[in-house]
């Protein structure tokens, strides 16, 4: 056999060795020429955005023996040390709150983090009164005598929530959060000669360093830079509507006292408003209405805004349309309209006293769905995957839900020796959340659209649809199972 020759480069090795070998012995020559680009930091997970849901993926992975010992980090813009010592007086609460359903609450209780949140400031609420601004058509969920008591939901401020996820993050400890350091870029990795990361996603950091991450989480928001990297269109629209928030004092601690709380909500024809309860004689405010007048709102004195509150559950639509033309004086106003108008005081919320100075804010409201919540190496969850109406307080809960799904994705394929990043080992997520979001993204804008009528003979038909629901008590109890969610699930 005829010997090789010396000094073969490795275009002329190609016919004697393999392709693979030929690379190896290219980047082996290279070395001496050029010093390698550097390797970032490698993770399992990455996580973007430090809200809710990113903060229970982080804290159920770590609370799972099965995924305590992945890597993980945590990148957030935001300063967190303020979140993390959160503390209010007990007469104030932030504007920020949401609705937590049981099942949520089981959630966190599983993950280890409902014991760090200041359980002195959530309220759990027992009933609800849902009515037609226009018809006075009224649905009241109340739980049958074999149930009486039962949560259908708690009120929390975000603020606490987060706090809490915090604190337990930071009691089990092997989460390396980067707060304060916003996401510069997102590319994917090179393959050099110790590894290959040329399907891995890179994170650079505003900081200066890079992660690599196995699997890379887009809990970042609306606005996701990780979808965005990803290539995942979403669809949607925005509502020209906007949510207006505050928090207000009642004239007591409701008609149940301390023991039955009760949750209101009546549909006008501009949004809904919701008068939500909070410890003692406190609640949060959501009213969903035009730019134009959330801007009015937010103009008024103290004074003035709490009699639109007052008379956005008690007046007629006309009188209220009335009361957003005036540049002041709805305290009068309001006062003078409410003895000449017909309600039942003991199904609508006591009357508003007094405003949170500050606490009065708005932002706009948008339905998003993303196309997909995975890709190679990634996965959304929360609002980066989804945005609703908050008609039905169930934006948090979706998030929630999204996160208990994809840890049980993630700790399956670390159990069965799967790639945690591979799509493949993503699917389940994706078909287990999307559909569901999908279902309640389109009851929520349905009820939007129709509650936005003003007349017509879709008005009539939707009053006789809630008194009929609220006629027929397994129905009624029904949705109550589901917007609590601790019935049977449909999908």
């Amino acid at each position: 056999m005829k010997p090789l020759p010396r000094n073969l480069t490795p275009r002329q090795l190609g016919g004697y060795v393999c392709n693979t070998c030929t690379r190896q012995l290219g980047r082996q020559r290279r070395r001496y020429a050029s010093a390698p680009p550097p390797t970032p930091d490698i993770y399992d997970v990455v996580c973007v955005g430090g809200g809710p849901a990113g903060l229970s993926l982080l804290a159920a992975l770590r609370s799972s023996p099965a995924t305590a010992n992945l890597k993980v980090a945590l990148i957030e813009s935001q300063d967190l040390s303020k979140t993390r010592a959160f503390s209010l007086p007990p007469n104030q609460f932030s504007n920020r709150c949401s609705s937590l359903t049981p099942s949520s609450a089981r959630f966190l209780d599983k993950i280890g983090a409902w014991t760090h949140i200041q359980r002195d400031r959530v309220q759990a609420y027992q009933e609800m009164q849902v009515w037609d601004g226009i018809t006075g058509a009224r649905i009241e969920f109340d739980w049958p005598a074999e149930k009486q008591g039962g949560t259908i939901a708690y009120m929390n401020e975000n603020l606490n929530l987060t706090s809490g996820l915090l604190k337990r993050i930071g009691e089990m400890g092997g989460v390396e959060v980067l707060d304060g350091q916003k996401v510069e870029d997102i590319v994917l990795g090179q393959a050099t000669e110790d590894v290959d990361l040329s399907s891995w996603p890179v994170v650079q950091l505003s900081g200066g360093r890079k992660l690599a991450a196995r699997l890379l989480v887009g809990a970042d928001g609306a606005n996701s830079p990780v979808r965005t990297f990803a290539g995942i269109g979403s669809k949607g629209w925005d509502y020209e509507r906007h949510g207006v928030v505050a928090t207000i004092q009642l004239d007591g601690n409701g008609w149940g006292g301390e023991e039955v709380k009760t949750a209101y909500q009546r549909f006008l024809p501009t949004g809904p408003v919701a008068m939500l309860p909070l410890p003692g004689s406190f609640s949060t405010l959501v009213w969903s209405t035009t730019p134009a007048l959330a801007a009015h709102l937010k103009t008024l004195s103290a004074k003035d805004f709490i009699a639109m509150v007052n008379a956005a559950f008690r007046l007629s639509p006309v009188d209220l349309a009335y009361m957003h033309t005036q540049a002041e004086g709805q305290a009068e106003e309001f006062k003078w309209r409410s003895q000449h108008t017909d309600f039942d005081t003991q199904r609508i919320p006591q009357l508003a006293v007094g405003v949170q100075e500050g606490s009065v804010a708005s932002f706009p409201l948008k339905l998003r769905q993303a196309d997909t919540y995975i890709g190679e190496r990634v996965a959304l969850v929360g609002d980066a995957a989804h945005t609703i109406h908050p008609l039905a307080g169930q934006g948090l809960n979706q998030g929630q839900g999204d996160v208990e799904s994809l840890a049980k994705t993630i700790e399956f394929a670390v159990t069965h020796g799967q790639d945690i990043g591979v799509q493949m080992s993503l699917e389940t997520y994706n078909a287990e959340r999307y559909a569901a979001n999908h279902v309640l993204l389109g009851i929520c804008d349905k009820l939007h659209k129709l509650y936005a009528i003003e007349s017509g003979p879709l008005v009539p038909l939707r009053s006789l649809g809630l008194r009929a629901v609220n006629a027929l008590a397994p129905v009624k109890h029904f949705f109550m199972s589901q917007a609590a969610g601790t019935g049977a699930k449909i999908l």
